[in-house]
C-alpha cells in the first residue's frame, strides 16, 4: 500500500533556514514500546531512552556472514552502470548499495530475524516498515566518512518525515575497530532538534549520498553538543547491532587502515508516522531512498 504525498502538517522541527535558530527540545519519547511488548530488557529501553542507542552483540549469527559476504560480492558484480541504487566514491569504489533487501532474498531475511524485526517493533510500539534500507561499504585505504549530522533532519527536510518516531539498526559485516572509520554518536544529542542553515538544492540526493553538506550542523553548534553530550565510538566483532534513535548526532571519519568495514543499515519507521509532503525540499527523494509503502513489514502482499 502507498501513500500519496499529502498537504504538510504543522512543522515542529523547522530546518534548512535562512538564518540561525535556537535548538529545538524533542516533543516524542524515544522508546515507545515496554518489556511485555518484545525481547529488550527494562534496562535496555532506559539505556536507549537516556542515551539514544543501544549495542547488541550477537544480533547476526557467525554462521551468516559469510554468505553475506558472498552476496555482496554478487551483488556488485552484477550492478548496471546506471542503476541509482548503487552509490560510488568519487574514486568509482561503491560506497553503499540502497533497496538490498530487494536485490537479495538472503538480505531480506536478515530483517525478519527474531533478533532484527521484534526490536523495531518494541522500540516504536507499532508495526513499522522499512523507510530505508542499504549497505554501507568502507573499503580500506580510500573508504570516506559520514559528516556529523542527524538523520531525522533530512527525513523530516526531504521526505516528509513529521515526527521522530522512526529508529535504524546498523549490523556489523566486518569488525569495527577505533581506527577504521566506525560510527560516533553524541549520547543524549537525541533529545534536542538542531535546526540547520541553507535552503535544500534541487536534486540534493545525488550529491549528499557521496558527500553530505546541507542540513548538518555548524561548527559551533557541534562543539556545543560535544561539549554537552560527549562523543562514544561505538565498536565491535562482526554481527554485532548498534540501534539508535533518528534524531540522534552520529558520524564517522575516513578509513585510511587496510581493514575494511561495511555494515547493513536499515531503518524502521512507524506505521503511525507516515511520509507527508517534504517540509523543506521541492519533490520527495527517490522511492529506494525513502519508501512511501507503510504496509507492516513482512505481511504478506495479497494477489
Amino acid at each position: 500500500m502507498s501513500a500519496p504525498a499529502t498537504l504538510v502538517p504543522e512543522d515542529r522541527y523547522p530546518t534548512r533556514l535562512p538564518e540561525p535558530r535556537d535548538p529545538i527540545r524533542r516533543e516524542e519519547p524515544t522508546v515507545w514500546g515496554d518489556t511485555f511488548s518484545g525481547p529488550l530488557a527494562e534496562s535496555d529501553l532506559q539505556s536507549m531512552s537516556d542515551r539514544g542507542y543501544l549495542v547488541r552483540p550477537g544480533t547476526m549469527p557467525e554462521a551468516w556472514l559469510p554468505t553475506l559476504t558472498a552476496e555482496l560480492g554478487r551483488m556488485a558484480g552484477e550492478v548496471a552502470p546506471d542503476d541509482p541504487r548503487f552509490i560510488r566514491e568519487r574514486d568509482g569504489g561503491i560506497r553503499s548499495v540502497f533497496e538490498p533487501h530487494i536485490l537479495s532474498d538472503v538480505l531480506a531475511e536478515v530483517l525478519t530475524m527474531d533478533t532484527v524485526l521484534p526490536v523495531a517493533r518494541q522500540l516504536l510500539g507499532s508495526d513499522v516498515y522499512v523507510h530505508q534500507a542499504r549497505i554501507n561499504m568502507m573499503p580500506g585505504f580510500t573508504g570516506g566518512g559520514f559528516y556529523w549530522h542527524s538523520d531525522f533532519e533530512t527525513w523530516h527536510a526531504e521526505d516528509g518525515m513529521p515526527a521522530m518516531r522512526a529508529v535504524s539498526c546498523s549490523i556489523a559485516l566486518t569488525e569495527n575497530f577505533p581506527f577504521n572509520g566506525s560510527l560516533m554518536v553524541m549520547p543524549g544529542s537525541h533529545r534536542t532538534f538542531y535546526p540547520c542553515v541553507g535552503a535544500t538544492p534541487r536534486n540534493n540526493h545525488a550529491s549528499s549520498l557521496v558527500r553530505q553538506e546541507i542540513g548538518v550542523p555548524s561548527r559551533q553548534t557541534l562543539t556545543d553538543a560535544a561539549a554537552q553530550h560527549g562523543i562514544d565510538q561505538v565498536t565491535g566483532p562482526a554481527g554485532t547491532a548498534l540501534w539508535f534513535d533518528c534524531n540522534i548526532m552520529h558520524g564517522s571519519g575516513s578509513n585510511i587502515t587496510p581493514y575494511p568495514r561495511s555494515n547493513i543499515f536499515v531503518v524502521f519507521n512507524s506505521v503511525q508516522n507516515q511520509l507527508v509532503s517534504p517540509y523543506r525540499a521541492e519533490t520527495p527523494r527517490p522511492e529506494y531512498l525513502a519508501a512511501r509503502t507503510f504496509r507492516p513489514f513482512n505481511e504478506p502482499v495479497l494477489t
